[in-house]
C-alpha cells in the first residue's frame, strides 16, 4: 500500500493521486508551495501567534486545543526548528528551513518496487506526532508540500484512466492548498468517505466529508458518494455479545459476528446517508438510485482471508464500480472524439462532392432563419427552465433573514467559553470568514448564514443540472429537443435541395449538430460550480471589510471585541439587503449561463454553415482522398450509436421494474 493505513499516524497530510501509466519504475512527486505561496502562509501564521503577544493581550494556552494555535506552532517548528514561533515574520524570512528544499518545488522519488516507494514517500505524506524535535529533514518541508502525484507501472489495480485521490479533512488553512481541495473534490466523479469502523460509529469526522461530499455532488462533477467503513474485521467478541440486542438468533463464531455487525452497519449509515441525499438531490438523482451507499471493508483479511472470504470484504466491489465507471467514462470520450472526427471527414467529403446545385444557397438561407427561430425558443425554454430557482430562492432569502442571528451566535458563541477561541476566530478572521484545518472540522462563517438558503435551493437546483430522466426544470432536455428539431430541418432541406440520401453535406450538418451540442455538457459542468458559490461568495464580499477589520484586533477581550465588530457588520449588511444582493448574484449568474450557451450555439452553427455552403472548387480541389478512412470512421460511429442505444434500453427496463409492483395485487 501507498498510503499509510495503520499506526498512531494513519492520516495523509496533503492530497495524494495515484493513477498508472507507462512508466517502469514506481515514482513519486512531491509538488510544493512556490516561494510566494509560502510567504503568504506565514504571514498569517506569525500574525496568529504574535497578535496575543501585544501590550494587554488575553492569555492564551499555546496548546489551547482548538487547533489554529497549535497548528500554526507545530508548522514554523517543523520548518524553521525549536522556538520559530517566538520570531516575527521579518525574521523568518530570513531563517533557513531545516529541511533541503530544491530550486524546482518538486521533490521526485523513484522505487523498483512499491514497497520501496511506501517507505520513501511514508515521511512526506503521513501526520506526523507533534513531540519532540528529532524529525527527519524529509518530515520537516511538510507544511511546504501541496500535493503529492504517485504513477505506478500499468496494472490491473489501478486501469490506465483511473485517478484515486485522496483528500485529507476539510480544507486547509494555506490558502492554495485549500484552494486545490476545493478544485480537486469538485473534479472527482464519485467520492468515497473512508472511515475506520471505530470512528464510524463515535465520531463525528465522517459526517462533515459526508456534508462536503454531498455539496461536491450539487457544484461539482459528482455523481455518486458513499461511505467506506474500513477495519470491519476488528471485533471484540464477547463485548459485542454482551451488548448485541438481536435475541432471534445466536452467534457461534467470531465470523459470524463480524458479518452480522457490518450488515447492522451497512443498513443503518445507507439509511441516514440516503435520508442526507433525499434532502439536498433531486428524488429522481442518480446518486439516490445506486444499491450500495455503504461498503464495509477489510484490506487486512482481502489478503490473509482467516474470518472472510474475498467477496466478503468488499474490495472486489469497489474494484468493479471502478470498472464498469471507466468502461462508461471511456465510451463517453471515445464516442466525442469519433463524432468529432466523423464530422471533419464528412466536411471533407463534401468539400470533394460535386453537389452544388442551384438553389442550394435559397435552402441553406431558410435553414439559417429556421436556427435563429430556434435559438430563440431555447433562450425561452432556458428562461423558464432557470424561473424553478426563483421561489425557492426568495424562500431561503425569507429565512436566512430570519435565523442569521441565531446562526451566527452558534458560531461564535462557544460552551466552554473564549478559552482557545480567541486565536481560533482570528484564523477565520485573516481568511475572510473560513478556517480550514486538516484534523478539525471546517468552520464557513458564510456559508453558515447562506445555509437557510442553500436549504431551499439545493434539490431544484440539483434538479436544473441533472442528467437522465427528461423534464421542464431539467436544462439538458432543452437543449436535446433542440438538437433533435435541427437535425430534423436539415434533412428535411436536404431533401428540398436534392441532395442525395447519403449525401456528405446533409450528413455532415447533422453530425456537427450533435457534436457542438454535446460540447456545450462541459460549459455547462464549469459554470455549475460558479452559479452554485455566488451566494456564499456574495456574502463573504459583503462581511470582508469586517473580517479584515476584526483580524486587526489585539489587546483586553480581543475575542469579544472581534465577535463585536462580526455581529454588527451582519447586521448592518443585512439591513443594507446582503441576501438580496446574493439572491440577484446567483439570478445573474443563470442569466449569463443562458447568453453563454445562445452565443456559442450561434457561433458554433453559423461557421459550420458558412463552411458547408463553400464551393468545392479552387481552395478544396487540393484536398486528399480520405474515403477509407470515413468509412472506417463511420463504422466504429454505427457500433458506438449501437451500444449507447443498447444502453439506453436497459435503462429503461431497469427503470420499469423499479416502478412496477414487487408482487401482483391480490385479486378480490
Amino acid at each position: 500500500m501507498f498510503l499509510p493505513v495503520s499506526g498512531e499516524s494513519i492520516c495523509t497530510s496533503c492530497i495524494v493521486q495515484v493513477r498508472s501509466g507507462c512508466c517502469e519504475q514506481y515514482e513519486a512527486k512531491i509538488h510544493l508551495l512556490s516561494d510566494q505561496e509560502w510567504k503568504e502562509e506565514l504571514k498569517n501564521l506569525t500574525k496568529l501567534l504574535h497578535s496575543a503577544e501585544e501590550p494587554g493581550g488575553e492569555e492564551v494556552d499555546p496548546w489551547d486545543g482548538d487547533g489554529a494555535v497549535e497548528e500554526a506552532i507545530w508548522k514554523l517548528r517543523m520548518v524553521y526548528g525549536t522556538g520559530a514561533e517566538r520570531k516575527n515574520y521579518e525574521e523568518l524570512l530570513r531563517a533557513k528551513p531545516k529541511g533541503k528544499i530544491p530550486t524546482s518545488r518538486v521533490i521526485t522519488l523513484k522505487a523498483e518496487e512499491a514497497g520501496e516507494l511506501s517507505v520513501k514517500l511514508d515521511p512526506y505524506i503521513r501526520t506526523q506526532r507533534r513531540d519532540g524535535d528529532g524529525e527527519s529533514a524529509e518530515t520537516r518541508i511538510w507544511p511546504l508540500i501541496k500535493h503529492v502525484e504517485v504513477t505506478l507501472p500499468k496494472s490491473s489495480l489501478i486501469p490506465e484512466g483511473v485517478v484515486l485521490v485522496d483528500i485529507p479533512g476539510t480544507g486547509d488553512f494555506n490558502s492554495k492548498r485549500d484552494e486545490m481541495w476545493k478544485k480537486t473534490i469538485d473534479k472527482c466523479s464519485a467520492i468515497w468517505v473512508i472511515s475506520d469502523i471505530e470512528r464510524v460509529s463515535g465520531g463525528r469526522a465522517h459526517e462533515d466529508l459526508l456534508n462536503e461530499s454531498i455539496k461536491a455532488c450539487q457544484r461539482g462533477l459528482c455523481r455518486d458518494v458513499a461511505l467506506v467503513v474500513t477495519k470491519t474485521d476488528k471485533l471484540h467478541l464477547p463485548e459485542y455479545l454482551r451488548e448485541r440486542k438481536l435475541g432471534n438468533q445466536a452467534v457461534q463464531s467470531q465470523r459470524e459476528a463480524v458479518l452480522e455487525r457490518n450488515e447492522m452497519i451497512k443498513q443503518q449509515r445507507s439509511r441516514n446517508l440516503k435520508e442526507k441525499l433525499k434532502r439536498k438531490l433531486p428524488a429522481d438523482s442518480k446518486a439516490l438510485e445506486t444499491s450500495d451507499l455503504v461498503y464495509t471493508v477489510s484490506a487486512q483479511e482481502y489478503w490473509q482471508k482467516i474470518l472472510l472470504t474475498e467477496e466478503e470484504t468488499e474490495i472486489p466491489k469497489l474494484r468493479e464500480y471502478i470498472r464498469k465507471r471507466l468502461l462508461d467514462e471511456k465510451r463517453r470520450m471515445v464516442t466525442k472524439y469519433v463524432t468529432e472526427a466523423f464530422g471533419l471527414l464528412l466536411l471533407t467529403d463534401s468539400f470533394n462532392s460535386t453537389e452544388n446545385l442551384p438553389n442550394e444557397h435559397l435552402h441553406l438561407s431558410g435553414l439559417r432563419r429556421f436556427v435563429e427561430e430556434r435559438t430563440e425558443l431555447l433562450e425561452k425554454a432556458m428562461e423558464q427552465c432557470f424561473a424553478h430557482i426563483e421561489r425557492p430562492l426568495q424562500e431561503g432569502v425569507r429565512v436566512a433573514r430570519t435565523s442569521y442571528r441565531r446562526i451566527l451566535g452558534a458560531c461564535l458563541v462557544r460552551s466552554k467559553g473564549n478559552q482557545g477561541f480567541h486565536q481560533t476566530l482570528k484564523a477565520v478572521c485573516l481568511k475572510n470568514g473560513i478556517y480550514a484545518s486538516r484534523t478539525l472540522a471546517r468552520i464557513d462563517l458564510n456559508q453558515a448564514v447562506t445555509q437557510p438558503i442553500y436549504d431551499q435551493i439545493d434539490p431544484v437546483f440539483g434538479g436544473i443540472f441533472r442528467a437522465g430522466k427528461p423534464a421542464d426544470s431539467a436544462l439538458m432536455p432543452h437543449i436535446d429537443a433542440f438538437k433533435h428539431s435541427l437535425q430534423e430541418k436539415m434533412a428535411e432541406i436536404g431533401i428540398r435541395s436534392g441532395w442525395k440520401c447519403e449525401s456528405y453535406k446533409k450528413r455532415f450538418l447533422i453530425q456537427e449538430i450533435s457534436a457542438i451540442l454535446g460540447g456545450l455538457e462541459g460549459y455547462i459542468l464549469r459554470r455549475k460550480r460558479r452559479i452554485y458559490e455566488s451566494v456564499t461568495n456574495s456574502i463573504q464580499n459583503d462581511l470582508k471589510p469586517y473580517y479584515e477589520e476584526a483580524a486587526q484586533i489585539t489587546g483586553k477581550k480581543a475575542c469579544e471585541r472581534m465577535k463585536d465588530v462580526i455581529r454588527r457588520g451582519v447586521e448592518r449588511q443585512v439591513a443594507e439587503g446582503m441576501f438580496e444582493r446574493a439572491q440577484e448574484r446567483m439570478q445573474h449568474q443563470f442569466q449569463q449561463l443562458k447568453n453563454g450557451i445562445t452565443e456559442k450555439v450561434k457561433g458554433s452553427i453559423a461557421t459550420m454553415l458558412t463552411l458547408v455552403s463553400s464551393q468545392g472548387d479552387g481552395l478544396y480541389k487540393e484536398l486528399a482522398d480520405v474515403s477509407s478512412e470515413h468509412r472506417e470512421m463511420e463504422k466504429l460511429h454505427r457500433s458506438l450509436r449501437e451500444v449507447a442505444e443498447n444502453a439506453q434500453l436497459r435503462r429503461g427496463m431497469q427503470d420499469f421494474l423499479r416502478m412496477s409492483p414487487s408482487k401482483a395485487s391480490p385479486r378480490t
